[in-house]
């Protein structure tokens, strides 16, 4: 026999045997797993507490997973978010809001419904009046979603995007400053923390603009406190003229705005 043939018949037998242990360990595994499955489920057949536990485990892990992945709303949520609604099938003080805002800064009644209501919904859960949520968007961007200012304040409340991105992780990343939704929900969370700072509410207007630490804010917090008091008015069905605005503060006080950058990168 030569050493060729020697050679090939060695392989052989070697490749033989790596098959049969292959087979006899995986044909011992799938027997084991199927001793796992068998035992785990008279496990919980016997025991219905041990499933329930599981149960609750497992949906408490699957939502950690959702936030993990940037998804603040569960699936079913952001399906059903509406963008917008009926003003008629608002609560009356919505209605009333919703109405005079659409025909003081010119806006569809239903998209600009859509973003009433959910400035009363995310105003109970953070105790903020909802009609000063309105205010500053009706002052900072008059409710235009893809307003933007010179030094980089995006959406209808002018957050500096880039200054306060990972409060956008949970929307998905930094477009999401042009979703109203979005944006609307980062301006109060970046409001809660000026007025947290400042004190007081005035004062957290002027944080908010970026005008802390200057003498002036150019009128802005008067801006939206005035606009606070007639949206609180309307609201409660009180007649308010609603003349159209001379001008919102997309680009902020003239001597503030650099004065924004500063003032967030504080946070």
């Amino acid at each position: 026999m030569s050493a060729s043939t020697k050679i090939t018949n060695g392989l052989r037998t070697f490749a033989s045997d790596v098959v049969s242990g292959l087979f006899e360990v995986t044909h011992n595994g799938f027997a084991m797993l199927g001793l796992v499955v068998v035992f785990t489920t008279l496990t919980l057949t016997v025991r219905p507490e041990i499933r329930e536990i599981g149960e609750t485990r497992l949906i408490q892990w699957l939502q950690a997973r959702h936030i993990s992945l940037g998804m603040m709303e569960a699936p079913h949520e952001i399906a059903g978010r509406a963008t917008a609604a009926d003003p008629r099938d608002l609560p009356k003080q919505q209605a009333n809001v919703a109405f005079w805002l659409s025909k003081k800064y010119r806006v569809a009644p239903e998209p600009l419904s859509a973003l009433v209501a959910e400035a009363y919904d995310i105003g109970a859960r953070t105790k903020l009046d909802p009609t000063l949520i309105l205010a500053i968007m009706a002052v900072e961007s008059g409710f235009n979603p893809f307003a933007q200012s010179a030094m980089g304040a995006q959406g209808l409340m002018q957050v500096m995007t880039k200054v306060h991105s990972d409060k956008y992780d949970n929307f998905g990343g930094l477009f999401a400053a042009f979703d109203p939704v979005a944006n609307l929900r980062v301006g109060v969370k970046v409001l809660q923390e000026c007025i947290a700072r400042a004190g007081s509410l005035e004062g957290g207007l002027r944080h908010y603009v970026g005008a802390a630490n200057l003498e002036s804010d150019g009128g802005y917090a008067s801006k939206v406190l005035a606009e606070h008091a007639r949206l609180q008015a309307v609201a409660s069905g009180r007649p308010i003229p609603a003349a159209p605005p001379l001008m919102t503060t997309t680009d902020g006080p003239a001597d503030a705005e650099p004065e924004k950058v500063a003032t967030l990168l504080k946070f």
